[in-house]
């Protein structure tokens, strides 16, 4: 089975446990993970061979990083070796009307230290179907654009499936260049691109109007983002689907949670799960765009199971602490039959 290749920045995550404060906490737990390397372990899982792209210094952190992507099946054979620095982003947990903090600690990693000529893209693609990046990569450095357009360029070449997920971070973007400066060229090489109401914002200046996401009360009407899927569609037109995830917000425990796709002139909407208990809500979007390319290869020509086995998977996500989503696909399909009672299986 061929690969499918994802390329980002892989991070320490240093969390104070439970609900407490920064100032609060003695202690932080650790955890590895981001977007790219999230997306590939939810893959790893479901039995659809991977390879994550980065590069990370030579030390022992560096090296527990690496074991702990191995653990979870992913490949690793073509992280470059170099720089100074794993990235580190510290998170404090929100509760009810206090929402989550995330402070960074990533300037100067040994993936935003490097540029195009640096990857054997051509090798790193040779047995792949499939290349995934965000706009946290390019949002990194000049170089790390200058990069991940490479690879793009070169995916388009070797006819191999492009996805994006937007990833709108503006605190990253510190190099000189705005989002919308960039991203429009390398979005233009995707087959398949994924985003929230606040991406197509910030970064094309797309809305659905009258919408205020602050003002949903949990409940977010995917018929709104039908325009917003169709304006991304016209401006890149190599991208047969867009996919919107709607989150409602109720507050930092308790989320709605759902998605809509828009392919072939038609819009799909999936299933809305209501969860009341999030454990944690990091990496969410990344366990949603895994479980989407897992279904647009396992399922083709069926694109509304794609979607709700994405919003599914997501769902259980929010269950799991950490940043990446460690379910079967056999939990997902579960969940999609309607259980959902959380009973002991014995």
């Amino acid at each position: 089975m061929k690969k499918v290749i994802t390329f980002g920045e892989v991070m320490m995550r240093l969390a104070a446990p439970d609900y407490l404060r920064f100032i609060q906490s003695s202690k932080l737990n650790v955890n590895f993970g981001g977007g790219e390397a999230n997306v590939a372990v939810s893959l790893a899982n479901y039995g659809i061979p991977t390879e994550f792209v980065t590069r990370l210094p030579e030390n022992d952190i560096a090296e527990w990083c690496i074991s702990e992507l191995r653990k979870y099946n992913v490949g690793t054979n073509y992280i470059l070796r170099g720089g100074s620095r794993v990235g580190i982003y510290f998170l404090e947990t929100g509760a009810v009307a206090r929402a989550s903090k995330v402070v960074y600690d990533r300037e100067g990693s040994a993936v935003a230290q490097i540029d195009k000529g640096m990857v054997d893209w051509r090798e790193v693609f040779s047995n792949a179907k499939w290349f995934h990046w965000t706009g946290i990569t390019p949002a990194l450095s000049e170089g790390a654009a200058n990069a991940c357009r490479e690879a793009i360029r070169v995916a388009n070449e070797m006819g191999i499936v492009v996805s994006c997920d937007l990833n709108y971070r503006k605190n990253l973007w510190r190099y000189g260049k705005k989002a919308s400066e960039v991203m429009p060229d390398l979005v233009e090489g995707c087959d398949i691109i994924l985003g929230n109401e606040e991406d197509a914002e910030k970064v094309f200046g797309i809305k659905p109007e009258g919408f205020d996401v602050a003002k949903t009360g949990g409940e977010v009407n995917a018929k709104e983002f039908e325009s917003v899927c169709r304006q991304l569609q016209k401006r890149f037109p190599k991208a047969k689907k867009v996919i919107i995830t709607l989150r409602g917000s109720i507050n930092a425990n308790h989320n709605t949670w759902g998605g809509c796709m828009y392919a072939d002139g038609k819009l799909y909407q999936s299933k809305r799960y209501d969860i009341t208990h999030i454990v944690d809500r990091v990496g969410g979007g990344d366990s949603f765009m895994g479980g989407l390319i897992y279904g647009l290869i396992s399922f083709k020509g069926d694109d509304r199971r794609a979607l709700e086995f994405a919003v599914a998977a997501s769902a259980l996500k929010h269950t799991i602490y950490g940043d990446v989503n460690l379910v079967t696909v056999s939990e997902v399909e579960s969940l999609l039959k309607g259980d959902g009672s959380g009973r002991v299986l014995r």
